[in-house]
């Protein structure tokens, strides 16, 4: 069944919220190990489900990251700061359309990590430096809390 013929109330499988985003199935894979926030449904066998809600807020998430320009970090802190009702909030509507502008925003734009421009021709080696510097911050900052967990019962 084609996802234009499903209710909006349906749950859809991960391909048809993929098509209906307009990101390939593996970006939404992706986004859920980087948002906890993104958790669709998971039958037998890991077979994702995805919700109005999820899809409304993977619209939102979509809208950070490619037309607003932030990144994963930026993104994550966005809705930390603002919530996931203002990130689903931009992402309401249908069929990959995004709303309008969100309302006034509490974060100072000086805090969020906005991309670099893309690297020009005599500087490749950038956008991968630039990539393995937010994993390393990520494992970084697991790592803390990993070390915040064993402390107390040593």
């Amino acid at each position: 069944m084609s996802v234009s013929k499903k209710s909006p109330e349906a749950f859809r499988t991960i391909s048809e919220a993929a098509d209906e985003i307009g990101v390939p199935a593996h970006v939404l894979r992706f986004w859920e190990s980087k948002f906890p926030q993104i958790s669709p449904l998971k039958r037998a066998g890991g077979r994702r489900f995805y919700r109005p809600q999820d899809l409304q807020l993977l619209r939102g998430v979509k809208r950070l990251l490619y037309e607003d320009g932030f990144t994963i970090k930026g993104a994550r802190k966005f809705i930390k700061d603002n919530g996931i009702a203002s990130v689903m909030e931009m992402g309401e509507g249908g069929g990959g359309v995004v709303a309008a502008e969100p309302g006034p925003q509490a974060v100072d734009a000086a805090d969020i990590e906005r991309p670099e421009p893309r690297p020009q021709a005599h500087r490749p080696a950038e956008a991968p430096q630039r990539q393995l510097q937010d994993i390393l911050d990520d494992l970084e900052g697991a790592r803390a809390k990993l070390k915040a967990a064993i402390e107390p019962q040593n």
